[in-house]
């Protein structure tokens, strides 16, 4: 493992107040919280850190903004998302370093995420010249209905830390092609990206008031505020399942609109018939992407008994020619688990599979030295009991557990409460096509380790989330209905 030193980078440049009605803020507090950098432990950032009163005023000025800004043409929406997507790519290098250094991915990865992220402002932006209607006649031939789609209103934004800029773009590229405002709460552990995407959305000309952020270090604090409210009319939220639960019974009191892109426990399946080349490179990608810190982290690795073994060796041997270190080292291929609690967290989940007869096959340990890391782990001979097959793991983990039959390892895939994302690989075309009709998830990845894309409706069945984010779905979510009854003459 290497720490690379801290260069001069762009951090020094953004600004770090809240960001409300087009003004960059200090909290009314005047309290601030620090940003780590999780390879280095060093401080990185004092940020602004919001409460109740931050919250109100920002939900107030979202509110008074929502009418006009409803009232912009389409093309003018969407030539800011399209200033905004050059502006990031342009950029890439400066908001790869700010995620690499609050986040900790690799710079490779960072670069990847920014332009991943960018691509939702793009797509959003050719979005908001395509929002459609419908006009008919009624059966009876008494009534023209003309049918509108209108934008829901102000919105509550909140996102997590492991993807902080991509995020962001999914959430707010839809809200501003749809017409709505926003109030966002960013994570407090990797705030910078946010703050660099506020600065530019806002150098591409979107008017103040529209996109108002907020940070804390006490989320609830700022968000429970904007949802008894009764000012905000949705609530988009990416975490975990028991925030998500508490969120929708917030916005039952309003009967606010609510997308929620919850937890996840990814089964990875390897048939027997499966090219083990592709299915290996598809586990390094749906494992170690952001060091397993995804909710769309292959969890569940479940392989045919007749190329268990193979596999894990394949898999083991790819997994320990990795570099692991600081993500700013263009050699560093696994980053830092985002803080000492996810650490610790998956030592334990580790240390239980091993007490319940897991082999440690590789890694299964923490890198000396300073920085949050685990090394990249896979275990063979996993007890389906054992906890981290209940639960996210959130690391560089890898649990293997071996099948016999696909009606055996559909039965296991859909043993958990969640259903987002699923991985099959497989040659027999009848079988991907039976999978996705039978793994009870919302995306299914056959062949491939990587289903996300701003062009596909990314989301969950279950208790992994309501609605869905991306692809021509994604916009409607920040829209309603309205529906216009005329009457028409008996002779027209």
């Amino acid at each position: 493992m290497t720490i690379t030193a801290r260069p001069s980078d762009p951090i020094d440049s953004l600004c770090t107040e809240l960001y409300i009605d087009g003004r960059w803020v200090q909290a009314a507090s005047r309290k601030r919280c620090e940003v780590i950098n999780p390879a280095t432990e060093e401080v990185l950032a004092s940020i602004a850190d919001g409460g109740p009163e931050d919250a109100r005023h920002a939900l107030e000025v979202a509110v008074r903004a929502q009418g006009a800004w409803a009232r912009t043409a389409p093309r003018q929406r969407s030539a800011i998302l399209l200033r905004a997507y050059d502006l990031m790519i342009e950029r890439r290098e400066q908001l790869a370093t700010i995620v690499t250094l609050e986040m900790g991915k690799p710079l490779a990865e960072a670069r990847s995420e920014v332009t991943y992220a960018a691509e939702f402002l793009r797509w959003f932006s050719e979005e908001a010249v395509r929002i459609g209607g419908d006009a008919t006649i009624s059966g009876d031939g008494l009534t023209r209905i003309i049918v509108t789609k209108q934008p829901v209103g102000p919105c509550v934004l909140v996102t997590p830390w492991n993807f902080p800029l991509a995020m962001g773009t999914r959430k707010i590229g839809p809200a501003i092609a749809a017409g709505c405002t926003m109030v966002f709460k960013p994570a407090h552990l990797t705030p910078l990206s946010s703050f660099a995407l506020a600065a530019i959305l806002e150098e591409a000309g979107l008017p103040a008031g529209v996109l108002n952020v907020v940070c804390s270090s006490e989320p609830g604090s700022v968000v429970e505020p904007w949802m008894s409210s009764g000012l905000a009319r949705k609530i988009s939220f990416t975490g975990s399942t028991a925030v998500g639960v508490k969120l929708l019974e917030q916005a039952s009191r309003h009967v606010m609109r609510s997308s929620m892109e919850l937890g996840g426990n990814a089964p990875f399946i390897v048939f027997g018939d499966a090219d083990l080349d592709t299915a290996v490179e598809g586990a390094m990608v749906a494992k170690l992407r952001n060091m397993g810190q995804a909710c769309t982290a292959a969890n569940r690795m479940f392989v045919h008994s007749s190329v268990a073994d193979e596999f894990v060796e394949r898999l083991a041997s790819k997994m320990r020619s990795l570099t692991v270190g600081d993500g700013l080292d263009e050699d560093t291929q696994v980053g830092p688990l985002i803080g000492p609690a996810a650490v610790a967290k998956v030592r334990a989940l580790v240390a239980d599979a091993v007490d319940r007869g897991a082999r440690v096959v590789c890694g299964g340990f923490e890198p000396q030295g300073r920085g949050y890391f685990y090394a990249p782990t896979v275990l063979a001979d996993v007890d389906p009991a054992s906890e981290l097959m209940a639960q996210e793991i959130f690391g560089p983990v890898a649990p293997i557990i071996p099948f016999d039959s696909e009606h055996e390892v559909v039965g296991l895939a859909n043993s958990t409460s969640w259903g987002l994302v699923g991985y099959a690989f497989t040659r027999d075309l009848e079988r991907a096509l039976r999978l996705q009709e039978t793994i009870e998830v919302g995306m299914l990845g056959v062949n491939t380790g990587l289903v996300s894309n701003p062009a596909a409706p990314f989301g969950g069945i279950k208790e992994s989330g309501l609605g869905r984010e991306g692809g021509r779905a994604g916009i409607e979510e920040f829209l309603e209905l309205r529906y216009l009854a005329l009457p028409r003459p008996a002779d027209a």
